[in-house]
């Protein structure tokens, strides 16, 4: 998308993606009674990380140096994961290293040049070993199911350019993109709510 090569528009949507993980993983954080069902994974950490959401995602963007599509496919990705896997709703916990995977996973389907698991651990400040764990666990929470539509990908463009528009107006340039269902608080766009966003079209790198 034109929108995402600007260089005023990325860091804005680091913020903005930062700040809805941010909302949700507290959101559950205060679920008890969401926790007494809550699976442990291995994305789940012993305690919760010190570094912000906000400055993970920053320290991302800045050294996977992935294409910028990328971070709208991981989105896409982390909606998903959490639709398939209700007991493993992001929270505090598991939120960083669900953030480095999803964002590993969707460079190397997107990208044809992308970093091996050792730099993507170095970067997300855990081991290879692990990245290599968590990259099959997310792969099987998935499903699998990695291929974004073009219309599935725009309709999650449209939802948080509409969102950030309201945050911060003139966020995004213009764009013709229209989104018929908000994204639920909990991530959650059902890509089968809209049979116009149901093209068989890959996405082009």
């Amino acid at each position: 998308m034109a929108e995402l090569e600007s260089p005023n528009v990325m860091p804005k949507l680091i913020s903005f993606l930062s700040s809805q993980l941010k909302r949700v993983a507290e959101s559950n954080d205060l679920n008890q009674q969401q926790l007494l069902h809550q699976k442990i994974s291995v994305f789940h950490g012993l305690t919760r990380p010190p570094i912000p959401i906000q400055s993970y995602l920053e320290r991302i963007f800045k050294y996977a140096n992935c294409s910028p599509s990328c971070f709208i496919v991981a989105y896409v990705y982390l909606d998903r994961f959490t639709q398939r896997q209700p007991s493993l709703p992001i929270n505090s916990f598991n939120v960083h290293r669900l953030l480095i995977t999803s964002v590993m996973v969707a460079a190397k389907f997107m990208d044809d040049l992308y970093y091996n698991n050792a730099y993507y651990a170095k970067v997300g400040g855990i081991t290879t070993i692990e990245m290599n764990f968590l990259e099959v666990d997310f792969l099987f929470g998935l499903g699998f199911h990695l291929n974004v539509t073009l219309g599935t990908f725009q309709a999650y463009c449209a939802h948080l350019q509409r969102e950030m528009l309201l945050m911060q107006p003139l966020t995004f340039a213009d764009s013709s993109l229209s989104l018929g269902k908000s994204l639920k608080a909990h991530l959650c766009y059902n890509e089968d709510d809209s049979s116009s966003h149901q093209k068989q079209q890959q996405l082009a790198v």
